[in-house]
């Protein structure tokens, strides 16, 4: 698969692994981050046809205030209980979530190095925008314990979510840098410049 000219850095990871706290370093070193989970969450707004579809699929039991809006808490928990149900609203949100990456990198033209941070990377094929993928691991355990402290779910809850992405042992194999977040944030910073410094000073990224 050929890769693209322009330093595309795909950031990814499972869910609760750390993805967002490393955006946040890279932005914070000037590198533009496009984030996959709020384009999902701008495709979703009140009056999208994307919305309007999801509402005319499940009717009330999706619904949310503001009128037009939805509850995406009982969106997840229709989706993620069924594998059928999650694959059509995927079918439905990832072809726009690509649209827009493929805009927002038109825009981006001309920046040295562009950073995609994309949960679902290797599933939804986004890994082919990217020059290189970038993996936040930590061990699996500990993934499923932050995801049900940060989102506040159940064990079963949360082993339904993990399960609907690749393990991250699959995607370690994939990756050609594994940032590793076992630790703490302030562990997790570290530990990213220790690794990719080198690669960013180097790179032609613009960065210091």
């Amino acid at each position: 698969m050929s890769r693209p000219a322009q330093r595309r850095i795909g950031l990814t990871g499972g869910i609760a692994t750390g993805k967002s706290t490393v955006g946040a370093l890279l932005a914070g070193r000037g590198l533009p981050v496009l984030d996959a989970d709020q384009f999902a969450r701008e495709a979703l707004a009140p009056g999208q046809p994307a919305t309007e579809a999801v509402l005319a699929r499940y009717g009330g039991a999706v619904a949310g205030e503001p009128e037009g809006s939805l509850d995406r808490a009982a969106l997840g928990r229709i989706v993620f209980a069924n594998e059928e149900e999650r694959r059509w609203l995927e079918a439905l949100v990832h072809p726009l979530v690509r649209q827009r990456f493929e805009r927002e990198l038109a825009a981006l033209a001309d920046a040295p190095t562009v950073v995609l941070m994309v949960p679902l990377l290797f599933e939804a094929k986004l890994d082919a925008l990217c020059s290189e993928v970038w993996l936040v691991d930590c061990e699996e355990d500990q993934q499923l314990k932050r995801l049900m402290v940060r989102d506040g779910l159940g064990e079963k809850e949360a082993r339904g979510r993990l399960a609907a992405q690749w393990p991250l042992a699959r995607k370690r194999a994939l990756a050609d840098v594994v940032i590793d977040h076992r630790g703490s944030d302030t562990q997790l910073s570290e530990r990213l410049w220790e690794r990719v410094s080198g690669r960013l000073r180097t790179q032609g990224s613009g960065t210091t």
